[in-house]
């Protein structure tokens, strides 16, 4: 599933792409958007937002287009438009001008809301580390409430937005943090190191597009070894890396699953 770092990047092409435009050209060629879609076309797209790993789409009074990809979604863009883009009976979501046309598929909600709808959906969402208006004490509050390992928690959408599987790995070996940590035990300078450093790396995340979260020293040409080679791009520490060993201190990376997802820690570097 995107990270936090990707829908923002989305929310940007959107933007650059759509919002000059007078009037948006709104289609689902797949059907299930088809009502809406025929709402909101000929209409501007007058702003975009993300909020975690949502994405809004604003139509002015008629709404929002409330977009979360899920595990299979995702958004090609073109510079032109076809005239029958491929594989046009599985996109759900169409929008073109004369100069640009993005197609979305395979979305676990596509929907149009209004704006009560988009405000209960932020409320129920935590503090999103790339939106300027984060309140991370509304994190730390519900993290020092909670006995769930710290690991769990960084992947709860209620308690941080944004964060996925890499960054919640990633941060807490950054910090030396067991991932088991109960929330309740975490003090409040420790959160506020993780959340800077949330910032930063997310931040990175949308610039270059990819998840690098090791430090200068670490990189493959500081430290004289090869590049990782995976699906997912970017230098990590231990996020895929289970059986190999730590960058820094050699131990072997331990995998388990936590929260529904597989969780990678070096029990040496993140000790108790």
């Amino acid at each position: 599933m995107p990270e936090g770092h990707t829908i923002h990047r989305l929310a940007h092409e959107y933007a650059t792409r759509f919002t000059p435009a007078p009037a948006v050209q709104v289609t689902s060629p797949q059907g299930k958007f088809a009502d809406s879609a025929a709402l909101l076309d000929g209409h501007p797209l007058t702003s975009t937002e993300a909020h975690g790993k949502h994405l809004f789409l604003g139509f002015g009074p008629l709404g929002w287009v409330h977009i979360h990809l899920g595990l299979f979604g995702k958004v090609s863009f073109e510079n032109t438009v076809r005239a029958a883009p491929a594989k046009a009976d599985t996109i759900r979501l169409n929008l073109a001008t004369p100069t640009a046309s993005a197609a979305l598929r395979g979305p676990t909600t596509c929907a149009l809301i209004t704006d009560a709808e988009k405000l209960a959906v932020e409320d129920r969402l935590g503090p999103d580390p790339l939106r300027a208006d984060a309140d991370p004490d509304r994190a730390l509050r519900r993290i020092r409430a909670s006995r769930a390992p710290i690991a769990a928690l960084l992947m709860d959408q209620k308690v941080v937005a944004g964060v996925g599987n890499v960054y919640r790995a990633e941060v807490l070996f950054r910090h030396g943090i067991d991932p088991y940590t109960p929330g309740r035990d975490l003090t409040e300078e420790r959160w506020t190191a993780i959340w800077r450093d949330l910032v930063a790396l997310m931040h990175e995340g949308v610039r270059l597009n990819r998840i690098d979260t090791v430090r200068p020293e670490h990189t493959p040409e500081a430290m004289g070894r090869p590049p990782r080679k995976d699906d997912h791009g970017g230098e990590v520490y231990v996020y895929r890396r289970a059986g190999l060993p730590c960058l820094l201190c050699g131990t072997e990376i331990r995998t388990a699953g936590l929260a529904a997802r597989n969780l990678f820690w070096c029990p040496t570097c993140q000790h108790a």
